[in-house]
C-alpha cells in the first residue's frame, strides 16, 4: 500500500513529466520495484513511464551488471563497492534508454 503523501509526490512527478513530454525508466535493486509500482499507480502514468528493471538477486547483479560474486561475498549486495559497479551507464544499457539533459 502506498501512503497518501508518497502518492501525492508521484502524481506531481507524473504531471511534471507529462508537461515536459519526458519519458522515464526506472532501475532498482534494494527497492524491489517499489518506485516503478508507485509511479504506475498514478492514473495515466503509461504516458510517461516507459519501462523498468529490478536487479535484485546476486545472480542478476553478476549476469547483468558484471558485479563479481567474490565482491558480493566479501562486501554484500548493498555495499558501497557493489553499488558503484551498478552505474547509470549499466542501467541505461539494460533499459535501452537515453539520458538527456536539456
Amino acid at each position: 500500500m502506498i501512503d497518501a503523501a508518497t502518492m501525492a509526490e508521484a502524481e506531481a512527478l507524473i504531471g511534471r513529466l507529462r508537461r515536459a513530454r519526458v519519458k522515464v525508466c526506472t532501475a532498482e535493486s534494494l527497492t524491489g520495484g517499489l518506485i516503478a509500482a508507485t509511479l504506475t499507480a498514478v492514473p495515466g502514468a503509461s504516458e510517461v513511464v516507459d519501462r523498468g528493471v529490478v536487479v535484485y538477486s546476486w545472480n542478476a547483479k553478476v549476469a547483468l551488471l558484471g558485479v563479481s560474486r567474490s565482491l558480493l561475498e566479501a562486501e554484500g549486495a548493498v555495499s558501497e563497492a557493489a553499488v558503484r559497479l551498478a552505474t547509470v551507464r549499466d542501467a541505461l544499457e539494460i533499459l535501452d534508454a537515453v539520458l538527456e539533459a536539456g
